[in-house]
């Protein structure tokens, strides 16, 4: 069965990959994105600018992305977690299982699959900072945009 857009008309596969920033060289970062065939890095991250994130900060990024592999750069929020969540995980030691309901509860109030642009999404690399998917939420932005749209071909970049 072909999946269908919501107006109607059958979409297409999105191809959309994944990447975390840490225990990743500056070189092996951008070898990955370059060959990866993405036209653009999606940052999916709730904090771009902490100093924690070394090449991975909001306009080196943006400037090595261009420099580097000839890709765009985009933050959107809308797909990090709240403060509130990450806080619960991270700091408070939550268990991976309510972060997940909590954060596919949230995409689901904030219906990115209505108001996040496919286009955008296309072709692109959702960025965090976790090295695996596993436990990371860039994970489960794939898979919900996948159970609503249908025919996403998710690459994670390790």
């Amino acid at each position: 069965m072909t999946p269908v857009h919501p107006e109607g008309a059958a979409s297409a596969r999105l191809k959309l990959a994944t990447i975390g920033f840490t225990r990743k060289s500056a070189d092996r970062f951008f070898g990955l994105l370059r060959d990866s065939g993405a036209r653009r890095v999606v940052d999916v991250r709730l904090h771009n600018v902490s100093q924690l994130a070394g090449f991975a900060k909001r306009d080196d990024l943006a400037y090595f992305l261009r420099e580097i592999c000839g890709m765009d750069y985009v933050h959107m929020p809308a797909l990090a977690p709240t403060k509130d969540i990450l806080d619960d995980y991270r700091k408070r030691r939550g268990d991976w299982q309510t972060y997940e309901v909590r954060f596919r509860r949230l995409m689901r109030d904030r219906r990115i699959e209505e108001t996040v642009d496919r286009d955008l999404i296309s072709d692109g690399c959702l960025l965090c900072s976790e090295h695996e998917p596993h436990h990371c939420h860039r994970r489960l932005v794939a898979e919900y945009l996948n159970e609503h749209w249908g025919g996403v071909e998710v690459d994670h970049l390790t």
